[in-house]
């Protein structure tokens, strides 16, 4: 592999198992790391490791932090960190308008602080290439949960995919390549002519209320609720659901809880199903969104 990012030195910060993968393999590239959030991992040779966002700002030409993004307060997750990381206005005013911050998603408040303070927020879940690539594992990992949580196989069930973006494409092929009768649900019309190209059974979300009493398996990728008590009244107690959708969801889980309807959320899990992949993935797409942005910004001064 050439070493494209010889002198380029990486903060990452927080995250799960991809970051265990991600980080040899941009090193594998010529980039130097340091690492925040990392004290009970494995040993990652070459690795420096520092306690806080603070301590590295000043060393570092871009910034890594995790797919999931932050919470409400800012809160960075970090599987192998002893304490807890934030992103907020006192760490962004520390970090010099040179320095671009790669995140899986960012919250509204996050984004608007950080275009007050002139800091490049670079956003990488919605980009196609990552979210195409993720969507392999993602549609593997939610297929096994329901295999896990279901009495029935896939062949010949009745499983429902709402929303056929990049991810829904993909457990909708998978589950047809693995005979089961696949219903795609969605609102353009060309979206749902291609569902019928592949052989689903095309239904738009106005007829969701009536279709949904024949779901066995409900496998939901939007992310705002469309799940919520109308149509869950409508959903077959033996019936499972699988939410892929960032959180919190697209499902009301209170009141499925209440009807006694399995129903389970099921975020990241790239990072749960298929680490490795998906480390692979991010570097990748990482080496060519580094290279790209340092270079633009050496041609605005």
């Amino acid at each position: 592999m050439t070493t494209v990012l010889n002198g380029i030195r990486l903060g990452v910060v927080g995250g799960d198992d991809r970051e265990l993968y991600l980080i040899p393999e941009l090193q594998k590239q010529g980039a130097s790391i340091v690492g925040v959030g990392f004290e009970k991992a494995p040993p990652i040779p070459g690795m420096v490791r520092k306690s806080t966002i603070q301590d590295i700002v000043g060393e570092v030409d871009a910034l890594l932090f995790p797919m999931f993004g932050t919470d409400e307060r800012g809160g960075v997750k970090a599987k192998y960190s002893d304490s807890s990381i934030a992103l907020n206005k006192e760490v962004l005013q520390a970090i010099p308008q040179y320095v671009p911050i790669f995140i899986g998603w960012a919250r509204p408040a996050l984004k608007s602080a950080a275009e007050k303070m002139g800091i490049r927020l670079i956003e990488t879940a919605k980009l196609d290439e990552i979210a195409i690539l993720n969507s392999i594992p993602s549609a593997e990992g939610a297929i096994h949960m329901a295999i896990k949580e279901t009495p029935i196989t896939i062949h010949q069930s009745e499983s429902f995919v709402l929303g056929l973006g990049r991810t829904g494409w993909s457990i909708a092929r998978m589950l047809k390549g693995m005979g089961a009768s696949v219903t795609g649900v969605a609102r353009r019309p060309d979206v749902l002519a291609r569902a019928v190209e592949m052989g689903l059974r095309a239904v738009h979300f106005e007829d969701l209320e009536e279709e949904i009493r024949r779901a066995e398996i409900i496998f939901n990728t939007v992310p705002t609720l469309i799940l919520d008590r109308p149509i869950l009244d409508r959903v077959s107690r033996d019936a499972v659901i699988i939410d892929l959708a960032s959180i919190p969801g697209g499902t009301d889980f209170e009141y499925a809880d209440m009807l006694g309807i399995k129903a389970l959320l099921a975020p990241g899990l790239p990072g749960l199903v298929a680490p490795k992949t998906a480390g692979k993935i991010l570097a990748e797409v990482y080496r060519k969104l580094i290279l790209l942005n340092l270079m633009s910004y050496e041609h605005r001064i």
